[in-house]
C-alpha cells in the first residue's frame, strides 16, 4: 500500500521547477496558473531568486505547493488511482488536498498566499523564534519547552520523527530552552532561519484569517483520506478538514504519529512528491518503509516504471 506525501517549507530552493519546466508541458501549465492566480511571476522568482525573497513565507509557501503539484501532474497519475492516502507537512497539506481534488489548483495558491502572509503579520519579526531538539522526542522536547516558558509561549511545533522535535514560541522562551536543552538530556538544539514562530499559539492571528478565508471556498471530498498534521489521523469529511486547516496553524504538526498510523493502515511505500526532504524522517519511524522522492524529470521518468 503506498501514501503521498508533500513537503513543507524550507524545502524551497533558487532554481525548482525550471528543469522540469523546460521538459514538461504539464509542468509549465501548473506555474503558468499559479502565476495568473496571484497575479504574480512566481516561477520566474523560484527559476532565477533572489533566494531571500522566494524564502519570505507568503512566496516559499504557494512556490512549493505549485512545485509539488507540477512534479505530480508531469507524473501523469490520478491520486485515487496510485495511492490509498495523502499526507504533507504543515503548508505540505494544502499540496496534499490539492493533489487529492479537495482545493483547484488556483485556490490553495491563493490560500497559501494568504496563509504565508498572514503567519508573517501575525508576529512583529524578531519577537518569535523556532528550534530543533535533535536527540529528544516528544516527552523531553515538552519538558523543555515547560521549564523554558516561564509565564512565555514556548511549545512543542513538529514532532518529526523519534529523534527530531521543533519547538516555538516567544525569543528570550526559546533561548532560554535553547540553553538548557542538552542538560536536559537532548543532544543538541539548533535555532532555526525562520521568519516566524509557526505552529503556536502567538499564531492565532493568522488562525483568525486562515478561518474567514477558508470560510468563502468549496471544499471537496478528497479522492483518497488525508492523515491531518493537527489528529495525526485520516479525514474524507469537508468540514472537518476546513476546521482542522485553521486548528492547524497554531497546532502541533503530528508528522511522526501520522506516519506511524499510516504504517499501521498497512502502508508501506510512501512517495514524496516534490521533495526529498521528509524521507529521512520516515526512515527514522518506519525503518522498513520504502522512501522515493520525485523531484526531477529523471525522478518521474524511474517512478512511471514503478507507479501506475
Amino acid at each position: 500500500m503506498r501514501a503521498f506525501i508533500f513537503p513543507g517549507q524550507g524545502s524551497q530552493s533558487v532554481g525548482m521547477g525550471a528543469a522540469l519546466a523546460g521538459a514538461s508541458r504539464a509542468a509549465r501549465d501548473v506555474f503558468d496558473e499559479v502565476d495568473e492566480a496571484l497575479g504574480q511571476n512566481l516561477f520566474r522568482l523560484m527559476r532565477e531568486g533572489p533566494d531571500e525573497e522566494l524564502k519570505l513565507t507568503e512566496n516559499a509557501q504557494p512556490a512549493i505547493m505549485a512545485h509539488s503539484i507540477a512534479v505530480l501532474r508531469t507524473m501523469g497519475v490520478q491520486v485515487a488511482d496510485a495511492a490509498r492516502f495523502v499526507a504533507g507537512h504543515s503548508l505540505g497539506e494544502y499540496s496534499a488536498l490539492c493533489a487529492a481534488g479537495s482545493f483547484d489548483l488556483a485556490t490553495t495558491a491563493k490560500l497559501l498566499k494568504l496563509r504565508g502572509q498572514a503567519m508573517q503579520q501575525a508576529v512583529p519579526v524578531g519577537e518569535g523564534a523556532m528550534a530543533a531538539l535533535l536527540g529528544a522526542d516528544l516527552a523531553l522536547a515538552q519538558k523543555i519547552a515547560e521549564a523554558a516558558a516561564q509565564g512565555e509561549v514556548c511549545t512543542v511545533a513538529n514532532d518529526n520523527d523519534p529523534s527530531q522535535v521543533v519547538i516555538s514560541g516567544q525569543k528570550s522562551a526559546i533561548d532560554r530552552a535553547i540553553a538548557m536543552a542538552k542538560e536536559m538530556g537532548a543532544k543538541r538544539a539548533v535555532p532555526l532561519p525562520v521568519s516566524a514562530p509557526f505552529h503556536c499559539p502567538l499564531m492565532q492571528p493568522a488562525a483568525e484569517a486562515m478561518r474567514d478565508a477558508l470560510s468563502y471556498v468549496i471544499v471537496s471530498p478528497p479522492s483518497v483520506p488525508l492523515y491531518a498534521n493537527v489528529t495525526a489521523q485520516p479525514e474524507t469529511d469537508p468540514d472537518t478538514i476546513r476546521n482542522q486547516l485553521v486548528d492547524q496553524v497554531t497546532g502541533m504538526v503530528r508528522w511522526r504519529e501520522s506516519v506511524a498510523n499510516m504504517v499501521d493502515a498497512g502502508v508501506h511505500e510512501f512517495v514524496e512528491i516534490g521533495g526529498k526532504v521528509l524521507g529521512s524522517m520516515v526512515k527514522r519511524i518506519a525503518p522498513d518503509a520504502t522512501v522515493t522522492g520525485i523531484v526531477t524529470i529523471e525522478d518521474v521518468e524511474a517512478a512511471a516504471k514503478e507507479i501506475a
